[in-house]
């Protein structure tokens, strides 16, 4: 037997037991091969059994990634949702067909639905920024002093309660406003300022849609007075053509409140009002309400020919009749 024959006898033994299920370790024992490199000449072009192939480690995402795109997924959301990619979502699914386009509906239901899912993870962390900052800030205010609470009502009331007129003078402490904290701050104030609750008449003001009986029972909540203190509540007549977003049942109206007797009251917030906006030692100058005191020097002034009397205030003739 020449060397070639023998060879040939070898290789086809060899490929025999290889499809019989035989690993290279088994068929070099069994055949007595000495090298490698002979059993390699010896199973050249012979296919390994499928029980010697490894599995991919990306088996699994591969053919998520096809179920994906025969689903109609791009390849970027195909990306996004699997982790990996788009270059290997392209070798992935690249022999599928390319999904239709979608309508202009779908697209636009597409975008709504990231959109809510994106504020859905968004809101908490937006919220709890908003909180830690309101946190931060009253923790520097702390406790109010009643001076504090003198000025910061006295300023409140400036802001939103009624005032002289230039051409009428009546010097009525009337209040009004629909939130509720701003509403029993004020009558802290009121007790501060000296002003007994007996002399408190309120009066809900709300649009005739809303019911009323309700708001009027939030209200006595809210300010703990005497029912008898509240008059006849006052309804706003509705217009249909209006598009209202204060409605449903967060909704209460404003509340109206009055103190009588109370044109001392209203003198002294006059007072402590023009303490707060110049200061004992400074003048109101120009028309711009600002007051030139020495820490705002640095402000550039607007129209100073213009002088305002020590008896005027600023906002005298706005707001509430």
């Amino acid at each position: 037997m020449t060397q070639n024959e023998g060879f040939a006898l070898l290789r086809t033994r060899a490929i025999e037991l290889r499809r019989a299920g035989r690993s290279r370790r088994e068929i070099q024992q069994l055949l007595a091969i000495g090298s490698n490199a002979t059993l390699n000449e010896a199973l050249r072009g012979e296919p390994p059994p499928p029980w010697t192939r490894r599995p991919k480690a990306r088996d699994d995402l591969r053919e998520a990634a096809r179920k994906l795109r025969r689903d109609g997924l791009d390849y970027k959301r195909i990306a996004a949702e699997l982790g990996v990619s788009k270059s290997s979502v392209s070798l992935w699914v690249r022999d599928l067909p390319r999904p239709p386009r979608l309508s202009y509906e779908e697209c636009r239901r597409r975008q709504a639905a990231g959109v809510r899912r994106y504020w859905d993870a968004e809101r908490g962390i937006r919220e709890a920024e908003r909180e830690g900052a309101r946190a931060n800030a009253a923790a520097r205010i702390g406790a109010l002093s009643d001076r504090e609470i003198l000025i910061a009502g006295a300023i409140a009331y400036w802001c939103e309660g009624s005032k002289n007129k230039p051409y009428h003078r009546a010097d009525r402490v009337i209040f009004m406003n629909s939130d509720p904290a701003l509403i029993s701050f004020f009558i802290r104030f009121l007790d501060i300022a000296g002003v007994a609750r007996e002399r408190l008449v309120c009066r809900v003001m709300i649009h005739e849609t809303a019911d009323a009986q309700a708001a009027q029972k939030f209200w006595l909540d809210v300010t703990g007075l005497d029912p008898a203190q509240f008059r006849r509540p006052s309804l706003k007549r509705h217009n249909p053509r209006t598009v209202r977003k204060n409605t449903g049942d967060g909704y209460h109206g404003c509340l109206r409140l009055e103190v009588l007797r109370g044109a001392g009251l209203y003198r002294e917030i006059e007072g402590w009002v023009r303490a707060a906006f110049t200061g004992p030692d400074t003048a109101i100058t120009g028309s711009d309400n600002v007051a030139r005191s020495p820490a705002r020097t640095m402000l550039p002034a607007r129209h100073t020919s213009i002088t305002r009397t020590s008896t005027e205030l600023p906002g005298e003739d706005s707001n509430l009749g």
